[in-house]
């Protein structure tokens, strides 16, 4: 190439360290040097407005719209996202097809006394920013209260540590990349509480027509993260999935064949609707769309009693 490959990403450590982890998989698999790629730091409106739902205010494009237009105005050529954090539709113009490969998708807790979940007092105070995650701690405590936290891990583990929260969940893979499992309670299984789409997934998205870019990011695509992310993110996009709707779903590959498990809630948390269907692998996408169709169908009839 004959200029310098800018990474855009947002500024956070957790979302630098993705940054950097893209970077070094361009520079494993090409021929590119350190030199030759950029890191650029930006800003979002997710990052800026800290004490209220996304939901609230814009939705999951809070955390991409900023690093999109620059994507669109090109002052950069790739940006990284946290898969978890996507619109589940893409931006005219640009594509998400590219994933490293997954880290852990499971779910943590953090407790200051080290008490696991089914320890803690009766109306302790979960710290989570997520419907999902909420209504998933209900189903197997319904006397705890959830209470919203937003922050970096950081933020979070020191509201947790000056009292306004019993305990917070997080995803482990953003804990395994600052590298402080340490201070992990409890691990929750995919059984026990299903990830957000794309949890532990990180997505480099580009320009539809940037030919170069494509034929970098071609070289470092994770394929059974690829086919993983896909099965998934058609769940969401069935169920035209934003912040405000709980979704579940999870993926796993073994051999030719791919199982996918994923639920909705209701609005408020009442009713819990849950598919698992296997496929093979390069029928991913479409299974993804099934399993939406029939979350969907399930649904939309228990509304209608």
């Amino acid at each position: 190439m004959n200029k310098k490959i800018i990474i855009g990403s947002r500024g956070s450590k957790l979302a630098l360290i993705y940054a950097q982890n893209a970077k070094d998989k361009i520079i494993q698999k090409t021929n590119l040097t350190d030199q030759d790629i950029i890191i650029k730091e930006i800003t979002t409106k997710g990052d800026k407005v800290q004490d209220v739902r996304l939901s609230e205010v814009g939705g999951k494009g809070l955390f991409s719209t900023n690093i999109e237009k620059e994507l669109q105005d090109k002052e950069i050529d790739i940006a990284v996202h946290a898969l978890k954090d996507m619109p589940a539709f893409e931006t005219d113009g640009l594509r998400i097809n590219t994933f490293l490969e997954r880290n852990d998708p499971r779910e943590i807790l953090i407790t200051k006394d080290k008490k696991k979940l089914k320890e803690l007092k009766v109306d302790a105070i979960i710290g989570t920013s997520s419907y999902r995650r909420e209504f998933q701690i209900k189903k197997i405590r319904s006397d705890l209260n959830c209470k919203l936290i937003r922050g970096n891990v950081d933020t979070r583990i020191k509201k947790l540590n000056d009292g306004l929260y019993d305990a917070i969940i997080l995803a482990y893979a953003g804990i395994k990349s600052l590298r402080i499992e340490n201070k992990i309670t409890e691990v929750f299984s995919t059984q026990e509480i299903i990830p957000s789409v794309g949890q532990g997934i990180i997505a480099l998205q580009c320009r539809n027509n940037d030919s170069e870019i494509i034929s970098v990011l071609d070289k470092i695509n994770d394929n059974e993260t690829f086919h993983r992310a896909n099965a998934e993110r058609n769940v969401l996009k069935i169920l035209e999935g934003d912040c405000e709707t709980a979704i579940g779903a999870h993926a796993i590959i073994e051999g030719d064949e791919i199982t996918l498990e994923a639920e909705l809630f209701s609005l408020d948390g009442s009713q819990r609707f849950y598919e698992k269907k296997s496929s093979k692998v390069k029928d991913a996408k479409e299974l993804g769309k099934v399993v939406g169709q029939l979350l969907k169908k399930n649904s939309n009839n228990s509304y209608k009693k």
